[in-house]
């Protein structure tokens, strides 16, 4: 399919920087939200559909995008959870026989305003320069002023609560109900691949809603606890910090992702603080503090947990560090069962290097039930 006649596009920044592009297909329309960047060169899918995107314009580093389509059972959710896709060049058709869909059908089903003809090295090198922000894309080129308005009216990813716009309204299960173990997953944005990953570790899991406490969960008596990843700023989950506060103090088998990392440190009195550009790719280093030894591994996150904060901190160590910038890669708390990464061991996309943590949790959990 030809698009002759496709509609010019800006980016505009909230400090009012202007990048040019064209919208993808026929569309024309706005699309508001933090823009950000992966460096992921496969993949796309997946991180469309990863909840922990939720209200950010995804700009993607990879120069092509769309060339192998899309296929239903490699959505990590739903549905798109990106506001808005910016590339280079995209691709309107695709060459993988098991594709079910081209992206260009995918994004119009899920009624996603893209742009591609963008010099996304710029715009990335912009980004890593003066750190994430607010962005508007739109067809509406002639009316930079009325944009800047609507751009005013978008909320700051600082101190915004996110989790609530994707977590599962009912709890759900997941896997077979007659699994040696039960886990009680607390979905603050959670990604299938997680729950794909607890099943072939012969886990049974129930799924709770971003709110749900730590007394609705333990009525299922679960041999576990486990936090998800999830999008937007951890301090405003008072619910989901008190529930993994009575979790600790009752000693259960807890593990954290991401935004459950977070989660996990804030219950024991760590700050966290929004990040200046984040970590969002497929090849982010990390080192394991216990072992001595590398992983390459998925990130997504534009918060973290403050260093010196944890290292001051008596019940807490340190057993990962992200090599790129020393930040915190992981946490262990001492003399609890609770232990937590800022990265993705699910992967999807990206390596399997870290895949050996869903291992170490089922392994507390045997040590806990026996």
């Amino acid at each position: 399919m030809k698009y002759q006649a496709r509609k010019k596009a800006v980016i505009l920044l909230e400090d009012g920087t202007i990048f040019y592009g064209k919208a993808i297909g026929n569309n024309e329309g706005s699309a508001v939200g933090e823009v950000c960047f992966n460096t992921g060169m496969t993949g796309y899918q997946e991180i469309f559909t990863d909840p922990s995107y939720f209200g950010q314009l995804m700009v993607t580093t990879n120069a092509h995008i769309g060339n192998y389509g899309t296929k239903e059972s490699e959505n990590e959710s739903g549905k798109a959870k990106i506001s808005g896709l910016i590339c280079k060049n995209f691709s309107y058709t695709q060459s993988r026989p098991a594709a079910d869909r081209t992206l260009l059908e995918f994004l119009e089903e899920s009624n996603l305003f893209a742009i591609s003809d963008v010099d996304t090295r710029a715009l990335v090198t912009y980004i890593r320069e003066n750190g994430a922000m607010n962005a508007i894309i739109s067809t509406d080129v002639d009316n930079i002023e009325g944009l800047k308005e609507e751009l005013k009216k978008v909320p700051d990813m600082n101190g915004l609560e996110l989790a609530s716009k994707v977590s599962t309204k009912e709890p759900y299960y997941f896997g077979n109900e007659d699994a040696t173990y039960k886990i009680a997953a607390l979905d603050i944005g959670i990604k299938k691949n997680i729950l794909r990953n607890f099943a072939d570790r012969d886990a049974y899991v129930k799924v709770f809603p971003y709110d749900a406490t730590y007394e609705e969960m333990k009525e299922w008596n679960p041999d576990g606890y486990f936090l998800s990843n999830g999008p937007g700023d951890p301090q405003p989950l008072e619910s989901a910090i008190k529930a993994t506060k009575t979790i600790i103090e009752n000693d259960h088998p807890l593990f954290g992702i991401c935004l459950g990392h977070q989660v996990i440190a804030i219950a024991n009195g760590i700050k966290t603080y929004k990040m200046h550009h984040g970590h969002r790719g497929i090849n982010h280093p990390v080192k394991n503090l216990k072992t001595g030894k590398g992983e390459i591994t998925s990130q997504n996150h534009g918060f973290a947990v403050d260093k010196a904060d944890t290292e001051a901190n008596p019940n807490v160590e340190i057993t990962h560090i992200c090599l790129n910038d020393g930040t915190v890669g992981g946490l262990e708390m001492i003399n609890k069962n609770v232990f937590s990464v800022q990265y993705h061991p699910e992967a999807s996309p990206g390596p399997h290097d870290a895949s050996y943590l869903f291992d170490e949790f089922i392994d507390r959990i045997k040590s806990a039930k026996s």
